[in-house]
């Protein structure tokens, strides 16, 4: 009988036998033969050891097998001597083909017995002629000893629940074992068919949640959903916290100088009023549990001044006086050598500007800004003072995106008389955000791999691979919720205003991981998802439930690294999320700190920036049309729609022009406002439409071609009305700015974009609109400089594709248009 054996020890038993020898492998001559006849025609045969008074002749040998080649005669046999005397040189008439031949050794030619001496067992061995022949396969046997396929059981698939569980499995037993009928309840066999019954149901449970969550129109959990949006390329939102502006008053300096000891740390909490507290509280949960909202400082607050806690204008003994819209300058009552570049300042209207009383006082007219340059000395080193009334002054110059939205009144004429003080300035202001940081919480060992992936019945059972463990599933959970989401971090370089403005794509969970095996101790880092992180990346992605929980989902070692086994892993995270966080206006009053200076803290301007995370079903109806969105730049159109993505420029198009040795994109834009096209906006604008443009067309930024108009009218004014009023009434209705009435200009830049045609009724349509206008004749209406245009007998000017129709009427700048008004009647 042959065997498959992985272990062959039968050749070394052989080897200590005193008598017995036997076959221990055959090498077939090819290559190394002397002439190219004898190659596949010699066979050397070694045994186990020398062959001493074994004889062995061509009759004792036979070569049996082959397909093409049969009948394969030996002519000589030959044993060695010396080192070689365990080796008998076998020749053949012929060479076999490419089938495997088997060699015998028999007593002799009529007798198939084994010779004496020789193992029965080693009597035999197989082998190939072309076995020197290139092959990609391994010549050793392959040892396989395959299972039995037996027939597979018919499976009832409409089986979902307990019952039909049990129902079938019964059947199937009534199959095998027909004897046993019993049914009660109490039977172990009974029991156990239930027990399996009910286990199937469960699973089949799962297999339902499993399909449905298999598809984003069926899905229920929210991390389902989120899965199936990012694979089409949507990014589920999952809200964020709202921030505030806070000031603190103190009554006496504060003064830090060590950065990492500041005045109010990074972290200090704010909360809302809670009653029978004073302004500071103690740092306790229990005061905590108490408070609506709890806010924590973004940024440090390095030292408090107490003449920060209020700061007056100086208004140069002018009276009633008012900072206009798109004010970025002031000058503030007193020396304040503390203000540095960078320092944010709250403007604030404590006095109503009618009737001088601070209940009156409209808290609407409150307005942040950050500080760019602070003059408040001379270039001797003195005190900056006014030299009519020798009164300390220090100048303020803030960011232009801080140009105040509203007038800002300074000193008024109220009903109780003159009052200075209508509005102040105040500092000592820092950055904080909706959210509590919770105590380090554990969240536990990764485990040890004890589940193996099973062997494939394909595989050599005499070589067998060491077992492919399946990783641990480790994806630990949050205790509380919800899981703050904030923007980024305030940059003290830019505006008070950017600091209130950010993408929710840039939002990130508010949470620090650390996972520490055998003293080493490493950070992980949190990404919106996995798919740009390298195998070996220290990153993970915190998954929101339903509940608003959060579970840490790590990498699989090929987006993201694995966390190894035994590593111990905390985390310290924040809760605190969406629209809660949206408070009013001093609505924070308490401070979590022991500085005794303190007097008062509030948030001077509402709360802002809390979002609700996005509803699965409004993620169920953007996900699948969201990738839609153009995403290269091919044609002018295409550049001219990415372009106007941004929220600074009103209107934008493009041109294609060969210069000289591939094509230039000229990219035109009208920017809001009709703020000029500065270099250092060109580079933001190029740098934007990188990420769509072709690769070979290169970019230019310019501004729109202006087109200056030339107007003329005259007016008939009624005879109860003064011709200057309504020509001043006029000059505004025409003009290209912003009113006080928070009406526009007829002519102001927002008002036209590129190839808008001018139309006369407009004008004559915002002149009738003035009180004391009887009639109005236009007289010219052109290009200015073109007096051949037919514009005024068509009652339309044509504005070409790149060109925006201006009328400024600014004597300073003739060329940007011109406004001509003539009146008769009135008075």
């Amino acid at each position: 009988m042959t065997y498959s054996c992985c272990d062959e020890l039968r050749r070394q038993v052989v080897r200590d036998h005193p008598t017995l020898n036997g076959i221990d492998f055959l090498e077939v001559i090819d290559r190394a033969a002397s002439t190219e006849a004898e190659r596949q025609r010699k066979l050397e045969l070694h045994f186990v050891k020398p062959l001493g008074a074994l004889t062995l002749t061509a009759t004792n040998i036979r070569i049996e097998g082959g397909e093409r080649i049969v009948g394969i005669r030996v002519l000589n046999a030959v044993a060695g001597s010396g080192p070689s005397a365990g080796v008998l040189t076998v020749e053949v008439d012929q060479a076999g083909d490419f089938s495997l031949y088997t060699l015998r050794l028999v007593t002799d030619t009529l007798n198939d017995a084994v010779p004496p001496g020789i193992d029965p067992q080693l009597t035999s061995i197989d082998f190939s002629f072309k076995v020197e022949c290139p092959s990609p396969f391994d010549c050793a046997p392959y040892h396989r000893c395959p299972e039995e396929q037996g027939a597979a059981p018919a499976i009832d698939y409409l089986a979902k629940d307990y019952a039909s569980f049990r129902r079938v499995m019964l059947d199937r037993m009534a199959v095998l074992m027909p004897q046993w009928t019993e049914r009660n309840p109490a039977d172990l066999g009974v029991m156990l068919v239930e027990a399996l019954a009910y286990t199937a149901d469960q699973l089949s449970y799962q297999q339902d949640a499993v399909a449905t969550e298999a598809y984003l129109g069926t899905a229920r959990r929210r991390v389902s959903v989120r899965r199936h949006a990012r694979l089409m390329d949507y990014f589920m939102s999952e809200g964020c916290n709202a921030r505030a502006w806070l000031q603190v008053e103190v009554s006496a300096d504060v003064v830090r100088v060590d950065p990492a000891n500041p005045a109010i740390p990074v972290g200090t909490r704010f909360v809302t009023r809670i009653p029978g507290q004073l302004t500071i509280i103690a740092d306790d949960p229990r005061i905590y549990e108490r408070a609506d909202t709890i806010f924590e400082a973004m940024e440090p607050l390095q030292s408090l001044y107490a003449d920060h806690n209020e700061l007056s204008f100086y208004t140069w003994s002018n009276q009633r006086c008012c900072l206009p819209t798109g004010a970025v300058s002031a000058t503030l009552a007193g020396h304040h050598p503390h203000l540095t570049p960078g320092s944010i300042l709250l403007f604030e209207e404590v006095l109503g500007p009618e009737t001088g009383v601070a209940a009156d006082a409209d808290p609407a007219r409150r307005h942040a800004v950050r500080l760019d340059r602070i003059v408040a000395t001379t270039s001797g080193g003195t005190p900056l003072t006014d030299p009519v009334t020798a009164q300390l002054v220090t100048e303020i110059t803030w960011h232009d995106d801080d140009a105040l939205p509203f007038p800002l009144c300074l000193s008024a004429a109220t009903s109780a008389g003159y009052r200075d003080g209508v509005s102040v300035a105040r500092g000592n202001l820092l950055l904080a955000d909706h959210g509590v940081t919770l105590a380090e919480e554990a969240l536990g060992v990764v485990p040890e791999p004890f589940l193996s992936m099973p062997r494939s019945k394909e595989e050599d059972r005499c070589t067998p691979r060491s077992p492919r463990m399946i990783p641990p599933r480790f994806r630990p959970g949050l205790t509380k919720a919800p899981l703050t989401h904030a923007g980024p971090a305030y940059d003290h370089a830019k505006s008070a205003w950017a600091a209130m403005q950010w993408a929710l794509r840039d939002v990130q969970p508010a949470i620090t991981l650390t996972g520490t095996k055998e003293s080493e101790t490493t950070t992980w880092t949190a990404r919106r998802d996995l798919l740009n992180s390298d195998a070996a990346a220290d990153e993970y992605v915190v998954e929101i439930e339903n509940d608003g929980g959060g579970a840490i989902r790590f990498g699989d070692d090929v987006h993201g690294r694995r966390p190894e086994s035994g590593t111990d892993f905390t985390a310290r995270y924040r809760v605190g999320n969406g629209r809660a966080g949206n408070i009013g206006a001093d609505s924070l009053v308490h401070i979590a700190i022991g500085i005794p200076e303190i007097t008062r803290v509030r948030n001077p301007l509402p709360a802002i920036g809390g979002q609700e995370p996005e509803s699965l079903q409004d993620v169920r109806q953007r996900a699948p049309v969201a990738y839609r969105i153009q995403e290269r730049a091919v044609t002018p159109v295409d550049y001219a729609e990415v372009t106007e993505r941004r929220a600074d420029i009103q209107r934008a198009a493009a041109t294609f022009r060969w210069t000289g040795s591939w094509h230039t994109v000229f990219a035109t834009v009208d920017r809001g406002g009709g703020v000029a096209v500065t270099g250092e906006f060109e580079a933001d604008i190029r740098a934007h439409i990188e990420r769509y443009r072709m690769a070979g067309h290169d970019v230019e930024i310019d501004g729109p071609q202006f087109v200056a108009l030339e107007i003329e009218l005259h007016v008939c004014v009624a005879p109860e009305h003064f011709r200057s009023d309504v020509e001043r009434e006029l000059l505004d209705v025409l003009s290209n700015r912003d009113l006080p009435d928070a009406r526009r200009g007829l002519f102001h830049p927002d008002n036209f974009t590129f190839a808008q045609p001018v139309y006369l009724s407009s004008i004559y349509a915002a002149a009738h609109q003035v009180a004391g206008v009887e009639s109005v004749d236009v007289r010219t209406f052109q290009r200015q400089g073109r007096p051949e245009s037919s514009a005024l007998d068509n009652g339309r000017m044509d504005i070409g594709r790149l060109e925006i129709a201006r009328l400024d009427n600014d004597r300073n700048f003739a060329e940007h248009g011109r406004l001509t008004i003539s009146l008769g009647g009135g008075k």
